[in-house]
């Protein structure tokens, strides 16, 4: 029975994250609106096509195989379980055995790859480009976003996601530049993973970003696209339970730390989705050849936090 109340605390703070996701979707496409002089659709226009989808057949291609018929649901499941294993609430991860740095970098990856193989799956040649860009985009990003936390890992001694953010947040007393870097580096993963310019085009998602979503349609396509907007919630998340873990609930709570822990989460959320929404609509376009050296800054950065973790600065 002890066990129960960690299990139900995982599904709560994974149910709350998957019932905001929409929400700051539409608000990410609405900060867009307004920065480009216009109305906008709304925060809460993803909410109301997710319902109409949900409500429409789907639809595959002939040519389609398992890969791409599954792949909505892997995608959905894969960040439902990340979401359960992050410190949302707490400092401490809620699922303690999932939570671990190795394993979010592995789930992440496996849902990029079924990502990427179900535009392959389609049938679609366009499709096919999309997942083709997904993936290369992943082999840019994955490696200095491991790197970074690897630098925090070595700091604190373990790959719990929970017990980095517990030592975190307590000071940045040991090797204060390492960890201010790899914070740095893996905001820039971030910022790439939740889509943003030059990693994505602004007023034509179908193009690059979701090309593989190009032949989904009906549920299929409400379930991946809540999944994506789900992931951007974990990522963003990720952050801030490993590297800004002040106003979670720590040891022996009060009444006052757990209203505080509850209207934090929406408050943090809210910045980090803002200023991710004031960078990118503050950029210049850019060919998409040219991000793979955009990202080797990333990996600069995530390298020099390395260094420093060496030199004990």
């Amino acid at each position: 029975m002890s066990n129960i109340g960690p299990i139900l605390l995982a599904l709560l703070q994974a149910v709350v994250l998957l019932a905001l996701a929409p929400f700051f979707t539409g608000m990410s496409r609405q900060i867009r609106a307004r920065m480009h002089s216009r109305r906008g659709p709304g925060v809460l226009q993803d909410y109301r096509d997710l319902v109409k989808l949900l409500k429409r057949q789907s639809v595959a291609p002939e040519a389609s195989g398992f890969v791409f018929r599954g792949m909505p649901y892997l995608m959905l499941g894969v960040m439902f379980v990340l979401a359960m294993a992050l410190p949302v609430f707490t400092r401490q991860s809620p699922l303690s055995p999932v939570a671990d740095i190795i394993t979010f970098a592995y789930l992440f990856a496996l849902s990029r790859f079924f990502f990427s193989l179900s535009g392959v799956d389609s049938g679609s040649s366009f499709a096919g480009l999309g997942g083709a860009r997904e993936a290369m985009l992943g082999i840019l990003v994955e490696p200095f976003m491991i790197l970074s936390l690897l630098v925090v890992a070595l700091v604190e001694g373990t790959t719990s996601i929970g017990a980095l953010g517990s030592g975190i947040g307590n000071g940045y007393g040991q090797c204060p530049l390492a960890i201010l870097l790899a914070m740095v580096a893996f905001g820039f993963a971030m910022f790439i993973e939740m889509g943003k310019l030059p990693f994505d085009v602004a007023e034509a998602e179908q193009e690059l970003q979701e090309g593989p979503l190009t032949e989904y349609s009906g549920s299929s396509l409400a379930i991946l696209k809540l999944g994506i907007g789900l992931k951007k919630l974990v990522v963003a998340q990720f952050f801030i339970g490993v590297f800004l873990p002040f106003g979670a609930i720590g040891a022996n709570p009060g009444v006052m730390d757990v209203v505080i822990a509850v209207v934090a989460l929406p408050v943090r959320l809210a910045v980090l989705f803002a200023l991710a929404g004031l960078i990118e609509n503050s950029m210049a376009r850019t060919r998409y050849i040219m991000t793979s050296k955009v990202t080797w800054v990333g990996f600069g950065v995530a390298a020099l936090s390395f260094v420093f973790y060496l030199a004990g600065l």
